[in-house]
């Protein structure tokens, strides 16, 4: 039974997916944001905060997940050393899309995915405020 299963297809293999939703969130990683079609940004959001909570676990065990599914050393790296301790405060919401409209050639909706920035405001801070 395939119950509450949810997979993006895109008239890709399973392999060539996982392939380039690997190299989607490396390049997140490194460059901090991407510029791609809003399908594909909602499925490498997913992977992409997955993997840095893997990375606030911070131990070899999750590393060697996180290098599984990556296949970039240096962005695994960059993951553990700079990107998850950054985030330690915050549960989740570690990406952002942007719309852009419609691409000019076929028309697919563009987005772009970026990691965010802002430090984490609490509620009890933003009542009070209020």
């Amino acid at each position: 039974m395939r119950h509450r299963v949810d997979t993006f297809k895109i008239g890709r293999s399973g392999a060539h997916r996982r392939s380039m939703l690997a190299n989607m969130v490396s390049s997140l990683f490194m460059n901090g944001e991407i510029r791609t079609t809003l399908v594909k940004a909602k499925e490498a959001r997913r992977f992409a905060e997955r993997l840095i909570t893997l990375g606030k676990k911070a131990d070899l065990h999750h590393r060697r997940l996180a290098a599984a599914r990556l296949r970039d050393k240096d962005a695994v790296k960059k993951l553990f050393n700079e990107i998850a301790p950054s985030y330690a405060g915050r549960d989740g919401g570690y990406t952002r899309i942007y719309k852009l409209g419609t691409r000019i050639g076929d028309g697919a909706e563009m987005c772009i995915l970026q990691m965010v920035t802002e430090p984490v405001e609490k509620k009890a801070q933003v009542e009070a405020e209020a």
